[in-house]
C-alpha cells in the first residue's frame, strides 16, 4: 500500500522546482497520487478495509487542498502538473 523509497526518489526527481526541492506542493501532489493509486488497487481485492478507506479519503482531500493552492498561485503550473499526472479536474 505504502510506495518504496526508490519510487518515492524517483518522484521527487521528476517533479522538485530546484535541486534538493522534497516539500513543493507539485512534489507533495505526486507523492500523494501515487499512494492513492496503490490504495485504489488494494481495494479492488479488500473490499471491507474501511479503516484503510478512510485514510484514502484524507490523502484525497489533502491533495485536493494542494491542487487549489497550486491553482490559486500559478494556473499553468496547476494544468501541467494535473496532465502530467494524469488527475481528472
Amino acid at each position: 500500500m505504502s510506495i518504496t523509497a526508490e519510487k518515492k526518489q524517483e518522484l521527487i526527481k521528476k517533479f522538485a522546482i530546484k535541486d534538493g526541492d522534497t516539500g513543493s506542493p507539485e512534489v507533495q501532489v505526486a507523492i500523494l497520487t501515487e499512494r492513492i493509486n496503490n490504495l485504489t488497487d488494494h481495494f479492488k481485492t479488500n473490499k471491507k478495509d474501511n479503516h484503510s478507506r478512510r485514510g484514502l479519503l484524507t490523502m484525497v482531500a489533502t491533495r485536493r487542498k494542494l491542487l487549489d493552492y497550486v491553482k490559486g498561485k500559478d494556473e499553468a503550473r496547476y494544468s501541467a502538473l494535473i496532465t502530467e499526472l494524469g488527475i481528472r479536474r
